[in-house]
């Protein structure tokens, strides 16, 4: 097949899934442009639908790519956060409430506790809406069996990560709220913001300074973001952003980007922090 429009049709769809198999808007562009190597190759004989075969290839590929890179992520020094998007910068990713709550660094994390293949069933299913007969298709397994893990998967996300909607002003109000108290460093005012059992994870990769351990508790997370703040060695500029579909703000330090932090956000409070330092990691948000 040498049909580049088509190809270029469904490219958000295979990105977005890349992407959310994958936790790396580098490595979801290298399975993009696999496929569409292999998109070329095609025969027509091969292709009876474009969509079905191009979302079967990325997701294939995807899976490999799980399964030959979970010795280097085993390694990983300290905690290993997905690489921040800005939502803007990619249409079609978190159109939805639904598309920008599997887009959270916080639901990619919990993902990962997923097989590769488990996660591809319940991101084909649950996300894009495609049929247990397509996934089945894709991931080599029976109808019941792709039934059983969506099962299975649901579960143990929704007991992981129970949902808790926020309204777009509550939203505002408490990313604005936690910007302020951050600056002027109102310790008292940071805490209630938070929830008593929040947790901060900072992702340095081991290349910069960072939490290698996730920190825990209202007043542990509250001391640890002021502290930052204080100590910074440099002028500060955060500049507010939506990160992942969540709410989230862009820091640099002396003019050159720092880090990107994101909130995850439950009913009037805030229940979850990423920070991500690691350079490699940051480089989509710097270009």
């Amino acid at each position: 097949m040498s049909d580049v429009a088509t190809f270029t049709e469904h490219r958000p769809l295979l990105f977005s899934i890349a992407y959310r198999m994958l936790g790396s808007a580098a490595d979801a562009e290298d399975i993009v442009q696999d496929t569409f190597l292999r998109w070329q190759r095609a025969t027509a004989y091969e292709v009876a639908a474009p969509k079905a075969y191009l979302s079967a290839v990325a997701t294939r590929l995807c899976i490999d790519h799980l399964r030959s890179a979970a010795v280097r992520r085993a390694a990983y020094v300290g905690p290993n956060l997905p690489e921040p998007l800005l939502t803007a910068q990619q249409p079609g990713l978190a159109d939805t409430v639904e598309l920008a709550e599997s887009l959270s660094l916080a639901f990619l994390v919990l993902l990962e506790s997923l097989s590769p293949t488990e996660r591809a069933a319940f991101l084909l299913r649950d996300t894009f809406g495609y049929e247990y007969a397509e996934i089945a298709s894709v991931v080599g397994k029976s109808e019941a069996n792709c039934r059983q893990m969506v099962r299975r998967a649901r579960q143990h996300l929704a007991e992981r990560r129970p949902r808790f909607p926020v309204r777009p002003e509550q939203r505002e109000r408490l990313t604005r709220q936690f910007l302020r108290t951050c600056t002027s460093g109102d310790l008292d005012g940071l805490v209630a913001l938070l929830t008593e059992d929040i947790t901060l994870w900072s992702d340095g990769g081991g290349k910069v300074q960072a939490a290698r351990k996730p920190i825990q508790g209202a007043d542990k997370v509250a001391r640890f973001l002021l502290s930052l703040v204080a100590k910074s060695p440099g002028a500060l500029t955060v500049r507010l952003a939506e990160i992942n579909g969540q709410p989230g703000f862009i820091v640099s330090l002396d003019g050159r980007l720092s880090n990107v932090l994101t909130l995850d956000l439950a009913d009037d409070r805030i229940r979850g922090i990423h920070i991500i330092v690691n350079p490699d990691k940051l480089r989509g948000i710097e270009a």
